[in-house]
């Protein structure tokens, strides 16, 4: 049976990292654990822990990404929220049958192994969620 374990992240779209750094590192107080590309969401992030999960500062790194069209559209801010779950591919299965939009139909697999998969925020009251599997 598939299952949410925890918040894993909560994501921010900026439009300058650097910028968005200056609030989160030097006025929080929290530390960049390590900044990476994701090429396969056309993005630059830059992670940073707290608790049991991290908050995630995402920039896209093209005009036509999702991730910028939602900055141009909305502006910077709140993202998404990622859940760290169980059996990913069971529970896309189990929100198939319940009629919700997903964006990835199967799980994309990034060079780590984790697993990863986009709900649409028309089907979650217009939050845009994301479904993480870390493979042991």
């Amino acid at each position: 049976m598939p299952s949410i374990k925890r918040i894993d992240h909560l994501a921010v779209v900026v439009s300058d990292l650097q910028e968005a750094l200056s609030f989160w590192e030097d006025a929080l107080g929290l530390s960049v654990s390590r900044v990476e590309a994701v090429p396969a969401e056309q993005s630059v992030v830059a992670f940073l822990p707290i608790g049991s999960g991290e908050i995630e500062l995402v920039k896209p790194t093209t005009d036509d990404s999702g991730t910028a069209k939602f900055l141009a559209k909305h502006g910077p801010g709140m993202h998404h929220i990622c859940f760290e779950v169980e059996g990913l591919d069971d529970l896309l299965a189990r929100l198939k049958e319940h009629g919700i939009q997903l964006i990835n139909e199967t799980p994309v697999e990034k060079e780590n192994g984790v697993r990863y998969a986009f709900i649409h925020p028309k089907s979650t009251h217009g939050v845009l969620v994301e479904l993480y599997e870390r493979t042991e």
